[in-house]
């Protein structure tokens, strides 16, 4: 049983030596020393890594002995281990928001490696503030919003359709939207698949029958999102047809487009010997495994070119439509390239293949393997640098082989294949609609690239696919069970439990002068109320950016978890000197 006053704060402070991240540059054992000096920190510790079971089993017992009421961890990045620990407070009975974490690693010992008196100082003046703020700390409770056990797709190439599948599975309903008359996406380009060479419209027909048979599955095909309201939980969806969907959440699997050549490009759109990887795999899948004939000539010598369309510099690259190079490696070309000629050489053994490529990268499971089998079948690789890439000529190509010290070699080429790469698909409009993270490469950004790999910074948003990066058929298949098993735990429950660190308003403050609405950009987070003339706040829209707090001239309106007294109280220990 607990011996403290019920509302006397008494904090327990830990210092985490995050395996020498911290404890190299900061003297931890002095950060303690100068926290347990605090009148209000009856518990000041330091310990190896506080994110291990011994470590939160110190906190656990701490609290369970009725010492302490407010925790402060200063470690690593809140990003990492924020919700561990909040899930160790829990298990203790202590409310989870009585914790505050102080990130002293990436903020203090990271930066300052080569000052450690400073290192440390500064980390004793960020676990201060965190003391004084969680001082401060009202026992906020989470926001419950209504779960809608719907979940909407928007996309129904293969990865839409298996995370349709995956959520029916588990008891969802779900709505697919596709905006192309048919379902299957990219995959109806394709012969056969790699590694595994199986059959492309074989495991299309397959996944069509799987996705009719469903009576959790409804599929709405020719159909665009064309309007979106709400929050995660309860969202409502307008389709192009005039229908609206409500959903829980949402999962986007709106795949990628082939990035086209920019004009004149490798003589691309003016020599007919020039085509592309996409339009030679089509040809391979109608060709009946006939052999290579391109333009109604038989092809007896074919020139692969990677990195089209990929990997391009500023400056020396023609630009796409938005002005911007893309300077990222598509990631599946290469091996994509690779299966081609592997089904070339099976159809035609006699066949002159030439692979030019600038670097080689066949990263998946039995992709190196693809590689091997090419090399065996004889095919020729030459190495090109970025700046003496190949030239095209009448009936040959020229390139500069770096694996031969930069000699000149003329290679015969009856045809010309430009490996490709992929871009993201056109959601411009889906993006804006929906206010969707974006990263520099313009493909739909995951909250974190390890511990929330297929989620959005947006609550109730999840991805799937080609739309988050290049993916080939087994990661976009992955990303959607991925994503489908999100859905099902965060749908799990009657409510979604939010983060309670939004705006809250003092009615008795508040004089309805509506300077703070059209300061909040998030629609209908922040309203009037008709009836009192008061401003209201919709908590699970709320996102606690601040901007309303800001213009509030009588001071109705604060942050939970982030009160200006809060904040004062933290610059205020932060200034005040530490001993030396």
């Amino acid at each position: 049983m607990s011996n403290l006053e019920p509302n006397e704060p008494h904090v327990g402070v830990y210092i985490c030596h995050c395996g020498g991240n911290i404890s190299d540059v900061i003297d931890v054992k002095r950060v303690a020393t100068e926290l347990g000096l605090h009148p209000n920190v009856v518990i000041s510790r330091e310990f190896p890594f506080m994110c291990s079971d011994a470590g939160q089993k110190l906190v656990i017992e701490d609290i369970r002995s009725g010492k302490i009421n407010r925790v402060v961890i200063a470690a690593c990045s809140p990003m990492l281990h924020e919700l561990t620990f909040r899930k160790t407070l829990q298990r203790a009975a202590l409310n989870p928001f009585l914790y505050e974490h102080v990130n002293i690693r990436e903020q203090a010992s990271w930066v300052h490696k080569g000052d450690h008196e400073g290192a440390t100082q500064k980390a004793i003046r960020l676990a201060r503030a965190g003391v004084e703020k969680i001082l401060l700390q009202d026992e906020l409770e989470e926001i419950q919003a209504k779960a809608t056990k719907h979940v909407l797709v928007i996309g129904g190439g293969p990865a839409g359709l298996k995370a349709a599948l995956n959520m029916a599975a588990r008891n969802l309903r779900v709505t697919l939207v596709e905006k192309s008359s048919r379902l299957g996406g990219h995959l109806h380009e394709l012969d056969t698949l790699y590694p595994s060479g199986e059959s492309a419209s074989a495991l299309l027909a397959k996944l069509l029958a799987q996705v009719n048979e469903s009576p959790l599955i409804t599929v709405v095909v020719g159909t665009t999102v064309t309007a979106w309201d709400g929050f995660v939980g309860n969202f409502t969806a307008t389709l192009s047809s005039g229908a609206t969907v409500n959903a829980g959440a949402v999962i986007m699997a709106t795949g990628y487009d082939h990035v086209i050549p920019a004009g004149g490009e490798y003589n691309y759109g003016g020599d007919p010997r020039v085509t592309t990887l996409p339009k030679l795999i089509e040809h391979l899948k109608t060709s009946a495994g006939k052999p290579l004939v391109w333009n109604g000539v038989p092809v007896k010598s074919v020139a692969f070119i990677h990195c089209v369309g990929s990997r391009q510099t500023e400056g020396v690259h023609a630009p796409q439509a938005d002005g911007k190079v893309n300077d990222y490696c598509s990631r599946v070309c290469c091996t994509a390239a690779l299966h081609s000629i592997n089904v070339l050489k099976a159809r035609q053994p006699d066949l002159d293949i030439y692979d030019l490529y600038r670097d080689i990268r066949t990263y998946g499971r039995g992709h190196e393997a693809i590689y091997e089998q090419a090399s065996k079948n004889g095919v020729l690789f030459f190495r090109f640098t970025e700046d003496a890439q190949p030239e095209i000529r009448e009936h040959t190509v020229v390139v500069k082989d770096i694996l031969t010290w930069g000699e000149e070699v003329e290679i015969p080429a009856d045809l010309v294949v430009l490996v490709t790469g992929i871009k993201q698909g056109a959601v411009g409009e889906l993006i804006d609609m929906m206010k969707l993270p974006v990263s520099s490469d313009r493909f739909l950004q995951e909250a974190h690239p390890k511990l929330r790999p297929v989620e959005v910074a947006n609550n109730g948003f999840f991805l799937a696919g080609n739309c988050q990066a290049p993916m080939d058929l087994v990661e976009s298949s992955a990303a959607a069970g991925a994503a489908a098993s999100k859905i099902a735990a965060l749908l799990s429950k009657d409510y979604i439990p939010l983060d309670p660190y939004v705006a809250r308003i003092d009615s008795e403050k508040c004089t309805g002068c509506e300077a703070c609405i059209p300061e909040c950009s998030y629609t209908g987070a922040l309203f009037m109320n008709e009836g009192t003339k008061k401003a209201e706040v919709n908590a699970a829209l709320c996102k606690g950016c601040g901007a309303c707090v800001a213009v509030c001239a009588p001071r109705a309106l604060d942050l939970a978890g982030w009160s200006i007294a809060q904040m004062e109280a933290m610059v205020d220990a932060m200034v005040t000197e530490v001993p030396a």
